[in-house]
This record gives structure tokens, sequence and C-alpha cells, in this order.
């Protein structure tokens, strides 16, 4: 029998008891404060655990024609569309599957706005309130001279007729109290514009599954909020809470080196091809089978099996010496991971599978030689 602790490696491995605890959580949520909580495929698009997903949420937010083919296909609820930019070639078929979508610019609106109306989808617009909560730039929409999103300033007093909505994002793996601060410059910049719209998007970012979050607050703010402007459906479109720490990426040592009296114990998959956000970012992953630093105890640098000379991360202690064979269980891989994974080199993808409620193993997806030449030209 297949078990977590005897799978073959490397996989990324999904816990459906851990996916539905979060599910609970964000249905708690929208009950309790009133707003409309939708699904980011951004942060996760593992469809073939969808099942479980729509029994506590069908709605979802694309920003590719390939996400929205996904969500129609496979939740089936309405389909909240955000792109930087749309095309002549791609408005269409963005408007056939979508149920809302917002337009990043004036100009986009102005292109595309009677368009969406006319197609009886719900158009908004996004704003930018410029307001800086998040510490790693790469991920700041925030930023000066962003391309995220219209200033206030360009607006004035009235909206395009035909807006509908106003969606605002700022946030990132952050808290309700981040929220509030961004909600007060955008109600400070954009209020006078509500009266003329039927709902607000208030992005992703909102990390509600992550242990401390205060959830009650995040109620407490949203009812506030709707209290003051009770016309308007508040949505929001976290993506990492969904599947915030319900998967882990199990590997194994294959060998060890060291040089120079730096120890690296390389694994049979990479930081480079399957959890790229700890370099991008960049962040340290927990490892399970590691323990806190402490004197006489080994450290190792863990190296992926590429051939990028980047790939590898420092240190982790651990009890005793690392040997060929042994498994390692890096954390929290079920988000922003498997998304954005690449087959670099060529590497053999991580296997992808969940463990069922009752304990039982369920493979998803296993990769073969096809799938890396399929990718290729």
């Amino acid at each position: 029998m297949i078990t977590p602790q005897n799978i073959p490696t490397p996989v990324y491995l999904v816990y459906e008891d851990r996916l539905r605890r979060n599910l609970e959580l964000i249905s708690r949520v929208s009950r309790d404060s009133g707003a409309r909580i939708i699904m980011a495929f951004k942060a996760n698009a593992l469809w073939r655990t969808f099942p479980i997903i729509r029994e506590y949420v069908s709605d979802f937010t694309a920003s590719s024609l390939n996400e929205l083919q996904l969500g129609n296909t496979t939740l089936g609820g309405q389909a909240h569309v955000y792109c930087p930019a749309y095309t002549d070639q791609t408005i269409g078929r963005f408007l056939h599957g979508a149920s809302h979508i917002t337009f990043n610019s004036l100009h986009q609106f102005e292109r595309f706005g009677n368009m969406a109306l006319a197609a009886g989808v719900s158009p908004g617009l996004r704003v930018n309130p410029q307001c800086s909560v998040i510490d790693t730039d790469i991920y700041n929409p925030a930023l000066p001279g962003s391309r995220f999103g219209v200033v206030a300033d360009v607006i004035g007093r009235r909206l395009p007729s035909g807006v509908e909505g106003l969606h605002f994002h700022a946030l990132c793996e952050s808290t309700s109290f981040d929220l509030q601060r961004v909600l007060e410059a955008f109600e400070s910049q954009f209020g006078h514009l509500l009266t003329q719209v039927k709902w607000v998007n208030m992005g992703g970012g909102h990390l509600m599954t992550r242990e401390g979050y205060d959830t009650d607050h995040l109620v407490r703010l949203l009812r506030d909020f709707r209290s003051r402007y009770p016309w308007l459906e508040v949505i929001l479109e976290p993506g990492s809470a969904f599947t915030w720490r319900t998967g882990d990426l199990i590997t194994s040592v294959v060998d060890v080196v060291e040089n120079q009296g730096i120890r690296t114990a390389i694994i049979d998959a990479s930081f480079a091809c399957h959890m790229p956000d700890c370099l991008e970012m960049p962040y340290k992953p927990t490892i399970s089978e590691s323990v806190e630093s402490a004197p006489g105890l080994p450290q190792y640098r863990i190296g992926g099996n590429s051939c990028l000379s980047g790939d590898f991360m420092a240190d982790w202690t651990f009890a005793g010496p690392l040997l060929p064979g042994q498994r390692l269980t890096f954390e929290d891989m079920n988000h922003y991971t498997t998304v954005k994974t690449t087959m670099f080199n060529g590497l053999q993808h991580p296997d992808i599978a969940l463990c069922r409620a009752d304990g039982s193993i369920e493979y998803l997806r296993k990769f073969t030689f096809d799938d890396y030449k399929s990718r290729m030209s």
C-alpha cells in the first residue's frame, strides 16, 4: 500500500483534509461577512482537486484564456476576468466565457467596454490606491510607475459611462490590517465614485488561512465597508489562502558532495524547476526532517539536480548526517508552485498525488517523456 511515508519521489502530495480545512474557513468568512470569495487560478490550478473545491466555491477569477476555459469547464460558476491588456483577437473569447471583466486602463475600457455591455458581461475598472504594504518589490503592484490600474487623478470626479465595478489589488500574503490600510487609501481616493458602481473587487492576497490571521477583524472590516455602501457587492479573490499548507514536495537525497568545507545534499528535484518562488522571492522553505541549529549538528546546503549553478539554497541543520536515499519533505508546496514549474534540463517532473481523508493515495498525474517532448518544437 502506498502511503505518504513510502510514496516514490519526487512527488507533490496534496492532502484532502488540509484542503477542506481551508475551504471551510473561507466559506465561513464569506458567510459571516457577506462578501463573495472566489478562487484565483494563478495560485493553483490542479483541476483534479476541483471536485473538492466545488463543494464550497464554484466562482473563480481568470487572467488568461487558458485559465478561463479551465474554470468554465471544471468549476462552472461565475467567471471574473482580469488581464492587463486585451486585444482584438482575444476580447471576444474572454467575453464569451466571462460574467465580469476588469479593464486595466481607461483606454482598454474605451476600446472594449461597450462590447462587454452588449455581451451581458459586467465591466469594471482596475484602480491603483498607491498604498504599498508589500515588502518584496517583484510582488508589489503599488510601486511608483506600476502598470497596474488607474490612479485617482486620471479618473477625476466621474467614471466613464458603463463602468459597473471597481477593482483594486494591492496585497500579497497579507493580513487583514494590511487590507485596512489599503481600504482606507481606496476610500479616500475613490470613495466619491462608489455611488456610480455595483461592485467592488478587493483583489487577492488575503491570507486568511494562515495561522494567526485575524479572521474576526477581516469579517468586521468587510461588514463595516458593506454597511457604508450597502448597494455594493463585495468580492475577494484570494489565491494562496485556498491551498495554503495543503501540500508538500517530497524528495530524496541522491548524493552528498563537499567542497571547501560546505556539504551539499543533492535531491531528485530542483528549486529552479519545481520550487521557483524559493529563488525568485526568495524564501527558505521548511524541511520537515530538519532541526534547529545547534553546536555539533551537521549543516547542509540542499542542491537541485539541474545544471544551473544557482539551483541550491542554504542552510538546513539535521539531527545526523544525510545519506543517499533519505527523504526530505519541503512543506507548503501547493500554492504558487505547481503553476510555475518548468521542465528546464528535461528534469523528471514530480508526480502529483492526492492523499484522501481516509489515508489512501490517488495519483492525479504522472509525467513522462512525452510531456517534455510535447512542450518543445
